[in-house]
């Protein structure tokens, strides 16, 4: 029987190198590198690379990549992992890259590749993927490019996960992209440009239609809204020592909630769990379940 992915991650592809600094060197010097890993971004390819390693599968519409070593290698790592799909390799295209510097303040310094020309093979990806899946997972940083596969999700009754980051600012982006969309995050911490409340975000985003609104606070846990339900979650303390994938490691603790039918409470205390566990340490290897689980026990909620 032909295999069919539960949640389908529609994005860029691009190959990355994570380095983990105790912090930042000064401009024209210098600072030593405490771990590296490698992984496939960007957060499509995360959600999709993530999930499967708690036995969930998920498949992958990509960009485009070059016919070259990376792409080659990129198509190896998602066919070795399980993801479904198909990575196109094109003799015309460069396969992008990325450099993400990670310090212990959990901020992320990155470096990366984004051509139009890349960008457009979103375009004429096949979108089959989607029948039969549970959910979409897609980010606005991906543009326009996004709109077919929500419209295309949409249209089979297939619920779309948006990473929304701090695009609720442009009323333009929040009607285009949030108004498709049953599930989306969003945050307000400086660092990502933010500066309204979260609960007036959350409403924000409900008021545009979408179901559950998820506002990420970084260190301070989130804000997420369903209808007339509230729910403050406080993250954990925790020492950070590698801050990148963490909004990821959220979105797919939450996903993994909603895939198995919890309630928000018993979500959200999972995504926060999950994500706390992963700033711990470096790269992007899930901590087991049963163990993020009996952290999200003790996390503290308002309601």
């Amino acid at each position: 029987m032909e295999q069919r992915p539960e949640v389908v991650g529609f994005g860029m592809l691009t190959p990355v190198a994570i380095l983990v600094v105790d912090q930042l060197p000064e401009y024209n010097t210098g600072a030593l590198i405490k771990a590296v890993s490698e992984f496939i971004f960007d957060d499509a390819a995360i959600v999709a690379c993530l999930l499967r390693q708690w036995g969930v599968q998920t498949g992958l519409i990509g960009t485009a990549l070059g016919d070259d070593p990376r792409g080659r290698e990129v198509a190896r790592q998602l066919k070795e992992q399980g993801i479904l799909g198909e990575v196109r390799l094109s003799p015309h295209l460069s396969t992008p890259f990325e450099v993400d510097i990670s310090d212990r303040s959990g901020a992320r310094t990155y470096f990366w590749q984004r051509t139009p020309q890349v960008l457009a093979t979103l375009d004429t990806a096949d979108l089959s993927l989607l029948v039969g899946a549970r959910l979409l997972y897609v980010d606005w940083y991906d543009g326009d490019h996004i709109l077919r596969a929500m419209d295309e999700a949409i249209r089979q009754s297939v619920p779309v996960f948006l990473n929304l980051e701090h695009g609720h600012a442009d009323t333009n982006i929040l009607h285009r992209y949030a108004s498709r969309a049953t599930i989306c995050q969003a945050v307000t911490d400086a660092a990502q440009r933010g500066e309204e409340s979260p609960l007036d975000v959350a409403r924000k985003l409900l008021g545009v239609g979408v179901k559950t609104a998820l506002i990420t606070l970084a260190g301070e846990g989130c804000l997420a809204a369903q209808g007339d339900e509230i729910i403050r979650v406080h993250a954990p303390l925790v020492e950070v020592v590698d801050g990148c994938g963490a909004g990821a490691t959220f979105s797919v603790g939450f996903i993994y909630g909603y895939l198995k039918g919890w309630n928000m409470e018993a979500s959200l205390r999972f995504a926060t769990a999950a994500a706390s566990l992963k700033v711990t340490r470096p790269g992007l290897q899930m901590f087991p379940v049963a163990e993020i689980m009996a952290l999200a026990e003790k996390i503290k909620i308002e309601c």
